[in-house]
């Protein structure tokens, strides 16, 4: 419906039936991230103690090239530290927002690593980990078609994240003082709602910045049942949506 936001809460469908560890569980070991939800991705390796994450590498993979060019960078990444996908004590996902295509081939990867090995895995929200990277609660990246994934919310209530164009952003009511930005579409739909809004650019989020956030997940022990791990995607995807004339009319002629 026009000027209603699309709300999603970005971890409702992955933590329906969570594996979680004792809370306070050492948080200790390697940990593997991996994001290719943007325009370009990343993969990154880190080990985790409960004071910091100590970052051992990270490649950039470039975009629409991810089921080529994925498994190798992790392949690569583990390589170069000597150590197997059966050390990695843990496993965390960027699940979107972003490219539909870009977030399944991430998940797939992350599905085939985990598996044999029973490895737990943590998902986060890239728009979240866009906002920790500048330290604010609201963030926005680009959605194409005008629109923006966008987070926001009142300090103390839980962040909600849309898909939002120019009359969704016009009917928030509490719109965000400063919001965290990375590319050029995005600042240009949201200053064009929100004229007055403080702009905080930051560099595009990465594995190793997912990996800064999921800590305290992964301490908690919140991990998602890999069955029912999926995209959070924040809008269909182009064949849904550009299908839907055609199907229409096909089933108008039977």
């Amino acid at each position: 419906m026009a000027g209603v936001p699309r709300l999603c809460h970005p971890e409702r469908n992955m933590l329906a039936n969570p594996i979680r560890a004792e809370s306070g569980q050492d948080p200790s070991g390697l940990a593997l991230g991996i994001d290719t939800c943007g325009p370009t991705g990343s993969v990154a390796l880190a080990r985790l103690t409960a004071e910091k994450v100590e970052i051992l590498g990270q490649i950039e993979l470039a975009g629409r090239s991810y089921s080529a060019t994925l498994v190798a960078a992790v392949a690569g990444l583990l390589g170069e530290a000597g150590v197997g996908p059966r050390e990695l004590a843990s496993i965390v996902a960027v699940h979107g927002p972003g490219s539909f295509t870009g977030v399944r081939v991430g998940l797939s990867a992350v599905k085939g690593l985990a598996e044999p090995g029973r490895i737990p895995v943590a998902v986060v929200s890239r728009l979240a980990v866009l906002a920790q990277k500048a330290g604010t609660r609201a963030a926005a990246l680009d959605a194409h078609r005008h629109e923006v994934f966008l987070r926001f919310g009142e300090t103390g209530a839980k962040p909600r994240e849309v898909l939002a164009g120019a009359a969704e952003l016009s009917a928030i009511p509490d719109q965000p003082g400063e919001i965290a930005i990375c590319d050029d579409a995005a600042t240009e739909v949201i200053l064009a709602a929100w004229p007055g809004v403080r702009l905080i650019r930051v560099g595009a989020p990465s594995a190793a910045d997912a990996l800064d956030l999921a800590r305290t997940k992964i301490a908690a022990g919140e991990f998602v049942d890999l069955a029912l791990l999926d995209g959070h995607y924040l809008r269909r995807s182009d064949a849904e949506i550009f299908g839907e004339p055609a199907s229409a009319a096909s089933s108008q002629r039977a």
